[in-house]
């Protein structure tokens, strides 16, 4: 691959790149508990998010921001499952930066896993930023949305 394909790979990726740049200084930050709580936190927010009855009054006079206001909306869903968890989830919070630093890298790929696919099959991120084809190819496919929202459970069995 010459260095223009490198280039517009990256270009096509960085949305993937920036979330799981994202999780993985959190996780260094406050521990790979945290992450966990952020595994747990996108979960609980899709569940909610899916069946908000009141998304139509909520963006009702936004105009063309209401792409804008779901994802606020499900951020604001996923703070609060944060803070939820955080509460009945403490963990350890003098973890060093580095300390088991695999398992926090893995976490956060688990973590921008379930980003990416809510980006295409539950929010509408999709209409605000274009995702690259490599990126579509991976987890826009209807058939696999299963499969990658199980891997991140799976994981949480091993880590």
């Amino acid at each position: 691959m010459d260095t223009a394909g490198i280039v517009t790979l990256l270009q096509e990726s960085i949305f993937m790149i920036v979330v799981f740049s994202t999780f993985l200084i959190y996780g260094m930050a406050k521990g790979r508990y945290a992450l966990i709580n952020v595994l747990f936190a996108l979960y609980l927010a899709l569940l909610i998010s899916i069946k908000f009855p009141y998304y139509n009054q909520i963006v009702q006079g936004t105009g063309d921001s209401s792409a804008v206001a779901k994802i606020l909306l499900f951020i604001s869903f996923f703070l609060v499952g944060i803070i939820l968890f955080r509460r009945h989830i403490p963990g350890d919070d003098y973890e060093a930066a580095f300390h088991k630093i695999g398992k926090k890298v893995l976490l956060a790929v688990m973590a921008t896993v379930l980003v990416m696919i809510f980006s295409f099959h539950a929010l509408p991120v999709t209409e605000i930023i274009t995702p690259g084809t490599p990126i579509q190819a991976l987890f826009a496919s209807q058939e696999n949305f299963f499969w990658w929202l199980i891997l991140p459970l799976a994981v949480l069995f091993f880590v």
